[in-house]
């Protein structure tokens, strides 16, 4: 992980720092399910802009969270993937996942 800031002593806020963003937790959850090619992102995180993806990514990618590979192609083509840390994210995702259910069930949807 190559943070350029000090990590919180709160364990909480140092998660929330890394990954406190609506497209940060959904960009996760796409690659769960594998690696993603920018256009396949984009398309799926309806409503972000090009340039908020490419920062998000970016970000990321420095703090280990993905990995990026680009292959010598024309147009070039990137495909990003989670690394190992961004894999152990998928406990944090599926807790997310089972509270939003339960709240739904219990709200009436």
């Amino acid at each position: 992980m190559q943070l350029n800031k000090i990590l919180p002593r709160c364990p909480v806020e140092t998660t929330l720092m890394l990954m406190g963003d609506k497209w940060k937790v959904l960009i996760v959850r796409d690659l769960l399910t594998g690696t993603k090619r920018f256009g396949e992102l984009k398309r799926s995180l309806e409503g972000i802009s090009q340039k908020v993806l490419t920062q998000h990514l970016r970000a990321m990618e420095k703090n280990g969270l993905i990995s990026r590979k680009i292959y010598a192609e024309v147009p070039p083509k990137v495909e990003y993937t989670l690394t190992e840390l961004g894999e152990s994210l998928k406990q944090v995702h599926d807790a997310m996942l089972k509270w939003g259910e339960t709240y739904k069930l219990r709200n009436g949807e």
